[in-house]
């Protein structure tokens, strides 16, 4: 594993040397069919996702797309040493799970060594710290007990707990592994966002009451996105951010006239350090478009990128779909959609920051 990570890490470090975009232009790219990002490290020279038929991948201009086995690559450390994501065991059981190089994987197991599947699920990572060193997700002991996990190699997975009898999850983790955001399951089936902090739980609230999800934190976790921040709202949906200093803002977004009338769900997905630079979605579903916020102003990817020196982005794609990451400095984008002949992948590099 070591020679394996040493040679991704110089592939990393000699990507930005041999590929760069223009710091004042957009630069798009469509990613081979059935590669799908979940998140960068640093830069476009880090992707990781899952391609569509199954399987986890490592993605790098300078040497295409990798196939890392296991089932699944959700989260990729800062540095692309660490890649994280999910695995079976030797019962044939899904694990969070990290990649150990090839197409070897170290499954976590779940609370206990005697905890339970949930039919062939034993637990599933959803997100990591930029070192790699913390992973979160969902682990289940049978099918009555799944809850948000916190793993780090000292103390194993470690049971984030619920608020009530129901189920929590977690979704992602801040930069330095401290602050844990997901959901929490309300009796009414309702998902609250919710977080952990040194391993006590507590819900958001916005300014219309109970919030939908969270999905991610910045390094330190001064900032979480999320999604549906007024669910009574039924005519406009809202994706929402929680800042220190200003609690939980709504961010509405207004349905283009040429979408289907279904109840999408704007959420925030991925965000950088700053909160600058936000990515996320327009969703019922599948049936889903991308969205980027600049500087808290909501786009439309696909308007962005004609309006930004690419007029025929994503032509023939049957929608745009989901950015799923963005990298700490906000200039990369990935994230995946439904392609003209099957889902597809996507990156995107935005200009340096007062270029825009």
């Amino acid at each position: 594993m070591q020679g394996r990570c040493a040679a991704i890490a110089l592939l990393f470090a000699l990507g930005s040397i041999a590929v760069t975009a223009d710091d004042d232009k957009v630069f798009f790219l469509e990613l081979p069919p059935e590669v799908l990002p979940a998140d960068v490290g640093s830069n476009i020279f880090g992707i990781v996702g899952s391609f569509f038929s199954g399987g986890g991948l490592f993605w790098m201009p300078t040497m295409g797309t990798e196939d890392i086995g296991g089932r699944s690559a959700v989260a990729v450390s800062r540095d692309g040493r660490t890649i994280v994501g999910r695995a079976l065991d030797a019962r044939g059981f899904e694990n969070a799970a990290i990649w150990l190089g090839g197409t070897d994987w170290r499954v976590l197991g779940s609370f206990s060594r005697d905890a339970q599947p949930c039919d062939t699920s034993l637990s599933a990572a959803y997100g990591a710290s930029d070192d790699g060193r913390v992973i979160v997700g969902l682990a289940w002991d049978g099918c009555r007990h799944a809850h948000a996990f916190r793993w780090e190699e000292s103390t194993g997975v470690v049971d984030l707990g619920s608020l009530n009898t129901r189920s929590t999850r977690a979704n992602n983790v801040s930069g330095d592994g401290q602050v844990i955001v997901g959901w929490q399951e309300d009796l009414t089936g309702f998902r609250i966002g919710a977080r952990w902090i040194d391993l006590e739980e507590e819900t958001f609230r916005g300014p219309h009451g109970l919030i939908g999800e969270a999905f991610a934190a910045n390094r330190d976790g001064s900032i979480v996105v999320g999604g549906n921040c007024d669910p009574v709202d039924t005519a406009t949906s809202s994706a929402w951010m929680w800042t220190r200093v200003a609690g939980v803002k709504c961010f509405p977004v207004k349905a283009k006239p040429e979408l289907q009338n279904l109840p999408y769900i704007a959420s925030m997905l991925s965000t950088s350090d700053d909160g600058s630079v936000i990515g996320g979605s327009f969703a019922f579903g599948l049936e889903s478009e991308s969205l980027v916020w600049l500087d808290g102003q909501a786009y439309f990817l696909k308007d962005y990128l004609r309006d930004n020196g690419y007029p025929d982005a994503f032509a023939r794609w049957v929608n745009t779909g989901f950015v799923t990451g963005v990298s700490a400095d906000g200039r990369t984008l990935v994230g995946y959609g439904a392609g003209p002949k099957t889902f597809q992948g996507f990156v995107v590099i935005l200009p340096k920051r007062g270029a825009r």
